[in-house]
């Protein structure tokens, strides 16, 4: 049935309408029944509020508490992970003492919640770094041999990026690693652990330690030990707010205190804080008995007839539990005024609502919902970074928005597997996701890893940071680079240039990928598991091929097909049999002729085809420090002779360049074949194109 369009319109005039009354109503009825109902309930509302910010605060410390002790934890084990990693690698000897005095000392500055990092030998020397607070650190040596019975110390100042000698001294000292729970455990043991320390070289100060085994080539070195004294804790907890009297405490599974809030605290200085309100944290300690300490439980307790919110939370320290201590008083007090006030202004803004209920309306329904149709205006055009989440007091206006953002979100995860910019160009071009493609003019490149095969088998699953990492690379330049990443096969990376956006220098654009891929791989210092420079190799070719969405209706891929991109991957695979790096095809050098800088190997028949292709080195870009060497024409000039079967004068030209280049794999094969042709010449059937028989 047909409906006139002037009707249509005044029917949603009217819908319009009946929204904005019918929000009036709303709103004027929520405001009047709002201040009757908090007449009659205000003080119920005052409890439960009491409670629930008790508890939002209570969350908040424990976040940050959790968070921080998280991060001493994650800090002492990277800390010893990062030196005993020196050791085993052979970077560092135990016995090496400036370079061990530099990682212990660096370790500290970098690391804002360790106080020591210490060693002890089997014989039990014991070499340690130490913080004195904030702007002071020392290093400290106690040896058997050299100056028994005393400690060696050396003291530097702290300066901005650096650290400065200060003095040195010996000290009488009665501190006996051999006599510590850390280290006589960490000598047989097999893998560092935890441990609650008390003396120290400097006196007794409460402390975690991180300890453990150092072994070099199956040989015991010692115990390496990263350790966090309590007073890191105490001033930690100085700088949460619980309340205006409030208080936090870290206490053991015991009902010990680890740490109480004191700004001053640090290894200076033993931490002196407020405990006057730790026996109520004892208390429910207490109360939760062993197993309800296991998981977060809130108390209420009383004490001089004030009540209190106690919270006990496990942190990520076996044992320790953060207690939160806060007088309901705090929170009782401002809630009732608050909901005084309330009342009053909701009595005033009921006089107000019948007036504010049509702006209200409008820019609570019509103001986002027109900012929602722009964030979909992004998402039809892929501009997913620029979609955002637009908050609204109506829940269904606020559920699309955020449905739109979380759209946008997983688009943009995809963006991983499809390239934004090429689902962009796609639709301003009007492509149609169904299968379908069009023969162009384009350059393909292929690069893999040399060996790969065998460096996988080699690592197993280790591979994959080292695979992720090249692969990063090569992307981040193809991109940079204007070219459109087909895929990743394994170790290898296929892309092409010249679409979907047209590009004249295709084959230009494709060499300076390929040339910048190389140098990156060269400057990035990844090696393999034999610790060798990873090295790739590349093919490029250019030729008339396929793209398009290839595929079926349940799943398409935009990609090239077609004999040349058949003959890149062939040509990348050839780089193993001339010692290349960057081999391209006959097209892509006539193409790009004039702004890059080659060499011709000779003309192949790669893998599968019988014709005969001409073959190029890529060396470099005219003009960025490349020019034409003298090898490449004695070379060129060596493969014309060979190729007019002249191979005494070709013999002579290729041992020019290997003169130059003595490890030029490509004329050394030349040279042998010219040995091998003049010792028995071919017969007249032979033709100079070299075959390869693999791919």
């Amino acid at each position: 049935m047909n409906v006139d369009p002037g009707r249509r319109l005044q029917a949603v005039a009217k819908l319009t309408v009946s929204i904005r009354l019918a929000v009036s109503a709303l709103v004027l009825a929520a405001i009047l029944l709002t201040a009757a109902l908090s007449s009659l309930l205000w003080w119920r509302t005052a409890e439960a509020t009491s409670r629930q910010l008790a508890s939002t605060i209570n969350e908040q410390i424990v976040a940050a508490v959790r968070k921080e002790v998280s991060a001493i934890v994650d800090e002492a084990r990277a800390a010893h992970t990062a030196i005993r990693t020196l050791f085993l690698q052979n970077v560092l000897d135990t016995r090496e003492a400036d370079k061990r005095e530099f990682v212990f000392l660096s370790q500290l500055q970098s690391q804002a919640t360790i106080s020591w990092v210490a060693f002890g030998w089997p014989d039990g020397s014991f070499f340690a770094a130490h913080k004195l607070g904030d702007r002071r650190l020392e290093m400290m040596e106690i040896s058997l041999t050299d100056h028994p019975g005393q400690r060696r110390v050396d003291e530097y100042d702290v300066v901005p990026g650096d650290i400065e000698f200060a003095s040195r001294r010996f000290e009488p000292t009665e501190f006996r690693v051999a006599d510590q729970a850390w280290f006589k455990a960490g000598l047989t043991a097999d893998d560092p652990r935890w441990f609650r320390v008390m003396d120290h070289p400097t006196g007794e100060r409460p402390s975690i330690a991180f300890a453990g085994p150092i072994d070099v080539y199956q040989e015991r070195q010692g115990v390496l030990a990263v350790v966090i004294e309590y007073t890191r804790l105490a001033r930690f907890l100085s700088q949460l707010e619980v309340g205006r009297t409030g208080t936090a405490f870290i206490v053991d599974d015991s009902g010990e205190l680890v740490a109480a809030p004191d700004k001053e605290a640090d290894e200076l200085h033993p931490a002196r804080g407020d405990i006057t309100l730790l026996p109520l944290a004892r208390a429910a300690l207490e109360k939760a008995g062993e197993a309800g300490r296991k998981e977060a439980r809130r108390s209420r307790l009383t004490s001089r007839g004030a009540a209190y919110e106690v919270a006990l939370t496990p942190l990520p320290f076996p044992g320790w539990s953060l207690a939160t201590v806060i007088p309901e008083a705090e929170f009782l007090g401002p809630v009732e005024t608050t909901l005084r006030r309330l009342i009053l202004g909701l009595a005033v803004g009921a006089v107000l609502a019948a007036l504010a209920s049509a702006v209200l309306a409008r820019s609570v329904i019509a103001a986002p919902l027109s900012r929602v149709v722009g964030e979909l205006r992004h998402v039809e055009a892929f501009a997913l970074e620029q979609v955002r989440r637009h908050p609204s007091r109506l829940n269904e206006i606020a559920s699309l928005s955020g449905a739109i953002a979380e759209m946008a979100a997983g688009l943009s995860a995809f963006r991983k597997f499809i390239p934004a910019d090429l689902v962009r160009a796609l639709l301003r071009q009007g492509v149609e996701a169904r299968p379908g493609g069009s023969i162009q003019e384009l350059s393909v490149m292929f690069i893999d890893i040399a060996g790969f095969t065998g460096l996988s088998e080699r690592m197993g699953d280790r591979v994959v940071p080292l695979l992720s990492r090249y692969l990063d690379l090569t992307s981040e330049i193809i991109v940079a680079n204007a070219g459109t990443i087909d895929k990743f096969i394994g170790d290898a990376v296929m892309a092409f240039w010249g679409a979907p956006q047209p590009q004249g220098d295709h084959a230009l654009r494709c060499c300076r990928a390929a040339l910048a891929c190389r140098r990156a791989m060269d400057e990035s210092g990844l090696v393999d598991d034999l610790d060798q420079p990873l090295q790739i190799r590349i093919g490029i070719n250019s030729g008339r091929m396929l793209v398009g969405n290839i595929g079926s209706e349940l799943r398409l891929n935009y990609t090239v097909i077609g004999d040349a991109v058949n003959v890149a991957s062939r040509l990348e695979g050839a780089n193993k049999s001339y010692g290349t790096r960057i081999l391209i095809g006959e097209a892509t050098e006539r193409l790009a002729r004039g702004a890059i800088v080659t060499r011709e190997i000779e003309s192949i028949a790669v893998y599968g085809r019988e014709e005969g292709l001409s073959v190029h080195e890529l060396i470099g870009i005219v003009g960025e420090g490349v020019t034409e060497a003298d090898w490449i024409a004695d070379y060129e000039r060596g493969l014309a002779n060979y190729r007019a079967r002249r191979f005494a004068v070709a013999l002579a030209d290729f041992e020019a360049v290997l003169e130059q280049r003595a490890h030029d794999r490509p004329a050394a094969l030349m040279r042998d074949r010219c040995r091998q042709f003049i010792a028995a010449a071919p017969d007249d059937a032979w033709r100079p194109i070299a075959a390869l028989t693999s791919k």
